[in-house]
């Protein structure tokens, strides 16, 4: 076996009563490994993270880590889970501990190591994630990056040799998000090896050396960031990472009463690509007036729109069109008055560019702004 080489995936399948996520997963991974999990749901990802560290029971097929076959009924199951850290989206730590038992805990019952030395291991880790200050606080009093901060230190608790993060950073807000992100980071940059499921595609790139885009069944498309994100070779691949790229919604005029839904949609979209919050409200004032804009030239009961948010991450640009559906009659005075409405001059502070042109088939025309 290579001294590189930390876990050998064989054939492994995971069968439930009415799916399969995992038909035939056949993949290796080094030590030193970061490496980026993506893919539509449904596609097996939390299940490939699972089945690893034996949350899941494969069906069949076998993982080797280190030379020994742990889906082997032999293997001692709390040594292997040692090895393979877990870190969980809905942080998963115990409310009737305190911080510092929380990452205690593993070490005392796992590792057989003394209440003292668990203890100054885990403030030390704490520490390291700026946890050390909530050490005797409980769970419940901690904000959800703070929870998931203590969530890391507490895998990092039994020194594994890699740790798994199921989309770490989805059950945050998108304030705290960036806080989780470095301290990921920050591991990744100590050479640590790891799997993340995530969303985050500018995280991603970011961080991994390798990216598994999961589909159909298993691991459909595997290489560097650089690959996989900006020159995909296969088809259902480059039509995942488009779409990734693209925030899509329907409005209808009732809408336009309270967009904040809307305005935290697209915070959480554009803070995956690592965009600064003052371009974000920026954004997020164009599309309330852009919105007003079209829906005051609609003619009729019909006044359904559909946006697209657009971030091209080579250029650093972003597009935001509005089109009515093709059922949707516009005023002319649209057309004709255009840029002597108020919106229109509101919406020149805002934006680079803007375009009014012929949209798709079953849509109106498309209105265009890059901002």
């Amino acid at each position: 076996m290579s001294d590189n080489k930390l876990i050998e995936i064989q054939h492994l399948r995971k069968e439930y009563e009415e799916v399969t996520p995992l038909l035939d997963v056949n993949v290796t991974i080094n030590k030193g490994d970061i490496i980026a999990v993506i893919g539509p749901s449904g596609t097996g990802k939390s299940t490939l993270l699972r089945c690893i560290n034996l949350l899941e029971r494969p069906t069949s097929g076998k993982i080797i880590v280190d030379g020994e076959d742990i889906t082997d009924h032999k293997c001692d199951i709390n040594k292997v889970r040692t090895k393979l850290g877990m870190v969980f989206q809905s942080f998963n730590l115990y409310n009737h501990l305190t911080v510092v038992e929380n990452c205690m805990l593993a070490q005392t019952t796992l590792l057989k190591r003394s209440r003292q030395e668990a203890y100054e291991k885990a403030m030390e880790l704490l520490k390291s994630v700026g946890m050390e200050d909530f050490a005797l606080s409980y769970p419940e009093q901690l904000s959800g990056g703070q929870k998931q901060r203590v969530a890391i230190a507490r895998t990092l608790s039994t020194d594994p040799e890699i740790i798994l993060f199921d989309e770490p950073t989805s059950a945050l807000d998108p304030l705290t998000v960036g806080e989780v992100e470095e301290i990921i980071a920050k591991l990744a940059g100590e050479g640590c090896t790891m799997m993340i499921v995530t969303h985050g595609i500018e995280f991603a790139r970011s961080i991994s050396n390798r990216v598994f885009y999961m589909d159909q069944g298993g691991i459909y498309e595997d290489g560097p960031p650089e690959q996989v994100f900006d020159e995909p070779e296969k088809e259902r691949t480059r039509k995942f990472i488009r779409r990734l790229a693209c925030l899509e919604k329907k409005l209808t005029e009732d809408d336009g009463h309270d967009l904040r839904d809307e305005f935290q949609d697209i915070f959480g979209f554009l803070s995956n690509y690592k965009i600064e919050t003052k371009r974000i409200v920026k954004v997020c004032n164009a599309y309330e007036e852009f919105y007003n804009l079209v829906m005051r030239y609609i003619v009729g009961e019909d006044k359904t729109v559909y946006v697209s948010l657009e971030y091209y991450a080579k250029e650093d640009k972003l597009t935001l069109s509005m089109a009515p559906s093709s059922t949707v009659e516009m005023n002319e005075e649209f057309y004709e008055k255009l840029e002597n409405t108020l919106e229109y001059k509101i919406l020149c502070n805002y934006s680079l560019g803007y375009k009014n042109e012929e949209a798709d088939e079953g849509f109106g025309r498309r209105f265009t702004m890059e901002l």
